[in-house]
């Protein structure tokens, strides 16, 4: 019974570790991209929380435009002093094989001094894509996640942002893409993560499950397959190959450092060869303490002033060293730190020194 127990564990060992992922995780299909488009518009109906129009003057000049549309004019003298309406600007992210009639989701943002575009209403606007063609249109009411509130007396609240939101399925689809993908030739699969090992994983997968000389790895990054010219057989083809499974090459020993809110994110294949660190904090204390003067007694032309009386004290606490035996792996590194007690930006400076030193085995990333 124990013999076939410890065969059970090492049995989930070996399958642990042979971990495979699908070719659709691990690489995209060349030319099967989406397109980001944009455009201008007008959001009514703001319970008096839109532009000042004294200080946005686009957003009555739109607003004027439009009325023209309708054969309403607007006297050359008056400007109109709008409360409940906003400039806006609206992006969609339009799909790969997005077709006419197809529904997107569009997300609205102020570009003015509106307060907040909780129940607007987005007027008719034309999303174009980078070409300056019309691919979408957007209309509909819009929703926002964040709340905000202010009293008379100065006092205000606010929970996430109220001065943008988004549209669910608030744009149509007018004009489709065209896309090389139902043209004859070779099929492109860009890999996620450029790995040479996992292209040629890829490759040999392909290979092994539809005969030699279907895939070819043409970098770390590309791998192009051999695929039939009717595009409904293309389809079939692609989808058969999406769905085997190849097991990735090793991530690269990598320490991501966002220096802004003093994340690091260490890889599990970080090493650090032999090295002493010695980390403490240097505390400085200024105290001033100002003294009065005063002149002798029956002293002529004497003064009482007050002397400054400045005390420095230089203080070094909590100082630590500690030392990494060659090829420290991820845990010892951590376990090391956190007997120190040393914060996320301690870390940072500790890691940054050792990357000088040479004594870190991994690419050191600051975003």
């Amino acid at each position: 019974m124990r013999s076939r127990v410890i065969l059970f564990l090492v049995l989930l060992l070996c399958v642990a570790s042979a971990h495979a992922d699908k070719i659709r995780d691990l690489a995209q299909v060349a030319g099967v991209r989406t397109n980001q488009l944009i455009g201008y518009g007008l959001v009514v109906g703001l319970d008096g929380s839109g532009d000042q129009t004294t200080q946005a003057p686009f957003t009555t000049q739109s607003l004027e435009n439009m009325l023209q549309q309708f054969g309403i004019t607007v006297p050359a003298n008056v400007r109109p002093q709008l409360k409940n309406a906003a400039a806006v600007t609206v992006t969609a992210q339009l799909p790969p094989f997005a077709k006419p009639g197809q529904a997107i989701d569009v997300t609205v943002a102020s570009i003015g001094n509106a307060k907040s575009i909780r129940g607007g209403e987005l007027l008719m606007t034309p999303l174009r894509g980078a070409d300056g063609n019309v691919y979408a249109m957007a209309q509909g009411s819009v929703v926002v996640g964040g709340i905000s509130a202010q009293g008379k007396s100065g006092s205000s609240v606010q929970v996430n942002i109220s001065a943008s939101g988004r549209v669910p399925n608030g744009a149509t689809v007018e004009r489709s893409v065209a896309s090389s993908f139902g043209q004859g030739g070779d099929l492109v699969l860009n890999l996620n993560t450029p790995d040479f090992t996992t292209a040629a994983r890829v490759a040999e997968a392909v290979n092994r499950a539809y005969g030699a000389g279907t895939a070819q790895a043409v970098d770390g990054g590309s791998v192009a397959v051999r695929g039939p010219a009717d595009p409904a057989q293309r389809v079939s083809w692609l989808g058969m190959i999406q769905a085997l499974e190849v097991q990735p090459g090793d991530a690269p020993a990598r320490v991501v450092v966002n220096s802004r809110t003093g994340t690091v994110v260490i890889g599990s294949d970080v090493k650090v060869s032999a090295a002493a660190v010695a980390h403490g904090s240097i505390q400085v204390t200024i105290s001033e303490q100002p003294q009065v003067s005063q002149p002798a007694p029956f002293s002529r032309g004497g003064q009482t002033v007050v002397v400054p009386s400045s005390s420095v004290q230089v203080s070094e606490d909590g100082g630590h060293m500690f030392k990494f035996g060659p090829g420290a792996s991820l845990d010892t590194i951590v376990r090391a730190v956190n007997q120190v007690g040393a914060s996320p930006t301690d870390l940072i400076s500790i890691l940054q020194a050792l990357k000088q030193a040479g004594a870190l085995r991994a690419e050191l990333v600051v975003i």
